[in-house]
């Protein structure tokens, strides 16, 4: 008995064209673009590295080039002291050294006081107006809330007067004490945040007799950690590169905190112009800190700024 076979269809090409990616231009341009400000972004910290690895001496001969012009660590070392005042003339530097740690530590102490005083009383007060009832609650906070569009100049020479007038210039609290009670954001970021906790979890609280005060305390900063942490970074990192404010009140290395310290180390010129080299090892050291505390909690800012309802 024959048997017949039928062949099977072949596969024709239109069964085994695998469908193309399209190559999506505006995407393509978009990270082309998003390269170019990274890279315009972190030229400045690089050309900063740069001069710091470079001897002072050989900065204006070189100044084409795009590595460190006769790489030396001389302008760490008169940073941190390790130079005499007659090798940092030598070095190209100036041969009054910088009192870096002294320097530090008054920064280190103006930007803890400032952002433990306003997370703490900043979070008082937006508790107040997202919880508490009384009276105009929300025409004060408008009120209060308008605060943010008056620019921060204006309130330098009134904040001043009043600083002088409590014998509190030249000291590290009068640097510190305009902006460690409270700001306008502060509260205002808190206070979106506390808008969203539920009112059931306080009210079961207050029914089993604690008080408002321990309400406050005991549940609702355990519950705000993450947006308060969020604050008291940002608090931080705004405190520690004030400039203009620490210039105005502080006259001696005393209370002169390491932005100002900065500025007077570069006027100290030496014979061949600015200790840029020294200058940028400073300026590296002391930024340095806050960029890493600021890229360790990158996410959680932008998530809790995001949770908050701040657009």
């Amino acid at each position: 008995m024959a048997t017949t076979t039928t062949a099977a269809p072949a596969l024709t090409r239109d069964k085994m064209d695998i469908p193309r990616r399209s190559v999506n231009v505006g995407r393509f341009l978009a990270w082309v673009f998003m390269i170019l400000v990274i890279l315009a972004s972190l030229f400045p910290f690089y050309w900063m590295l740069r001069t710091a690895l470079s001897s002072n001496n050989a900065l204006y001969a070189g100044s084409d080039s795009l590595l460190p012009v006769d790489p030396s660590l001389g302008g760490f070392q008169r940073v941190f002291g390790l130079q005499t005042g007659q090798e940092a003339l030598d070095a190209g530097g100036a041969g009054q050294p910088i009192d870096f740690w002294h320097y530090l530590a008054n920064s280190v102490i103006v930007s803890t006081l400032i952002t433990a005083g306003q997370v703490f009383f900043s979070a008082m007060a937006a508790y107040a107006f997202a919880r508490l009832q009384w009276r105009h609650r929300e025409k004060v906070f408008g009120f209060f809330l308008a605060g943010l569009m008056i620019p921060a100049i204006f309130t330098l020479l009134p904040n001043f007067v009043l600083i002088k007038e409590l014998g509190l210039v030249d000291t590290l609290l009068g640097i510190s004490l305009p902006t460690m009670l409270m700001t306008p954001f502060a509260v205002f970021f808190l206070r979106q945040f506390f808008l969203g906790i539920s009112r059931e979890v306080e009210e079961a609280a207050l029914v089993e007799g604690a008080s408002k005060v321990r309400v406050f305390f005991r549940l609702i900063l355990p519950m705000s950690s993450a947006p308060i942490a969020t604050l008291a970074i940002l608090t931080y990192i705004t405190s520690w590169n004030e400039y203009f404010w620490p210039l105005m009140v502080s006259y001696t290395d005393r209370s002169r905190v390491l932005t100002v310290a900065l500025g007077v180390f570069k006027s100290q010129t030496p014979q061949t112009g600015p200790d840029w080299s020294g200058l940028m090892a400073a300026t590296l050291v002391a930024a340095l800190p806050m960029l890493v505390l600021f890229f360790v909690f990158a996410k959680r800012i932008v998530n809790s700024i995001g949770f908050s309802g701040i657009k």
